[in-house]
């Protein structure tokens, strides 16, 4: 064994007893959460969202070292961006944690009750899912989302953030933590990993029996990781590529007003549109003015044969164009024959996040509802609001674009698992 190998072991298992130990305090804290009442839960929160605000100038300071790190390295605006924390930015964290508290207890519901014909009464009831773990890159934010969503379901929370906020999320995840204490609830169940190795990620991704589920928050090349190593239950959110189709009959001020929102409020975000669809009946009369307010607000438009006709100063797509989520002020655009071709198109290239028709065609939106295979599907909205917050959740951990348990914003009630409780009277089965 080379001196080289030797090092490497060491290093892997001294992640691994690091994430062990974080489990086995994870697991005491989360017991205790579990049992607690709603009451402590919103308690904790509400500590939580009052230290954040109390804290306002200490995060910016950190924040700061974060981005002037991220900026000296050549990072790019869109990531810039999503680390950047703005007074405003941080009061909507703390707006996020109070709706959580206001959307009734996720853990005790009663999801479904019936009477078997032996007189046994089974009910189904929600529960925590234990100890989570959660693998995020460079939104700051995001650490007081998911442990927030987390602490609300009675879970634990494990985060692992990016080297990137290290500095922001360190101390945001210690404001979390002060606010369990003040609702006398255990701070160990929010946790930071205290490293940036990258090993530590293998280490939770290895640590089957241990954490429950992984929810990974970040760009493709993270989720694949998450995806591909894995040995612990993921929430799979590989990236948002969401779609626009702009239907022959689509009212053409809605079509640009959402456009030019769906695409550059924030372009960053996973919700913000990447392609726009166009039916060529109208591609005509319609694309050119979504084009040239889109360009005015600074975007560059990469289009097909018929697009790039179609509107000056477009460049033309290739085919990788069409699967790429560019969180950048740059967006595909196609002319299609047709309903049945945007959803073929979409079907082909996209993410299964969230993709609209603009259109005042009830029967068309009906069958693009029906025929998307998407988490979220919309009739005449910006892709922007593919938000828990939006959505009347209080805040996500993220977009579930797989199929299996959570899909769509994953928010407090979708941090939960249930067990069967059957109430007897003596029977015995025969």
């Amino acid at each position: 064994m080379t001196e080289m190998s030797k090092t490497g072991g060491t290093a892997a298992a001294d992640h691994r007893t690091m994430i062990s130990a974080l489990v086995r305090d994870s697991r005491v804290a989360q017991s205790v959460m579990a049992q607690s009442t709603h009451e402590a839960r919103i308690a904790a929160l509400t500590h939580a969202a009052a230290r954040i605000r109390g804290a306002v100038d200490d995060i910016l300071a950190r924040n700061e070292i974060d981005v002037e790190r991220a900026a000296g390295n050549g990072i790019g605006a869109a990531f810039i961006d999503r680390l950047t924390l703005t007074p405003d930015r941080i009061e909507a964290m703390a707006t996020g944690l109070e709706d959580i508290t206001g959307l009734g207890d996720p853990i005790g519901r009663e999801l479904a009750r019936w009477t078997r014909p032996n007189g046994l009464d089974i009910a189904r009831v929600a529960t925590p899912l234990g100890v989570i773990g959660v693998i995020y890159e460079s939104r700051p934010n995001v650490t007081v989302d998911a442990a927030g969503l987390c602490l609300i379901a009675g879970n634990a929370a494990i985060l692992r953030g990016g080297s990137d906020s290290r500095e922001t999320s360190a101390f945001l995840a210690g404001l979390m933590a002060d606010g369990l204490a003040g609702a006398g609830l255990p701070p160990h169940a929010v946790q930071m990993v205290p490293t940036d190795d990258r090993g530590a990620v293998g280490a939770m991704l290895a640590a089957s029996g241990e954490i429950d589920v992984i929810i990974p928050r970040g760009g493709r090349s993270l989720v694949e990781r998450v995806q591909t190593e894995a040995r612990v239950p993921v929430f799979a959110h590989l990236e948002g590529i969401c779609h626009l189709f702009v239907d022959e009959a689509a009212d053409p001020a809605k079509a640009v007003e959402i456009a030019v929102n769906a695409k550059m409020r924030r372009t960053g975000i996973c919700g913000a549109a990447e392609t726009i669809l166009v039916d060529e009946k109208v591609a005509p009369a319609l694309l050119p003015g979504i084009a040239t307010e889109l360009q005015d607000a600074g975007c560059e438009i990469r289009g097909d044969a018929a697009a790039c006709g179609l509107v000056s100063g477009a460049v033309p797509a290739d085919e990788a164009d069409w699967s790429t989520e560019y969180l950048d002020s740059i967006i595909s655009v196609r002319v299609v024959p047709g309903i049945d071709a945007a959803i073929d198109h979409i079907a082909t290239y996209g993410s299964n996040h969230t993709d609209c028709i603009i259109t005042e065609d009830a029967v068309r939106a009906e069958q693009f509802l029906q025929q998307v295979d998407s988490a979220i599907v919309m009739v005449n909205a910006s892709t922007q609001f593919a938000d828990g917050g939006e959505f009347g959740m209080g805040a996500e951990i993220g977009i579930a674009t797989g199929r299996m348990h959570a899909r769509g914003p994953v928010g407090a009630h979708q941090l939960t698992s249930f067990k069967y409780v059957v109430r007897g009277h003596g029977q015995t089965r025969p």
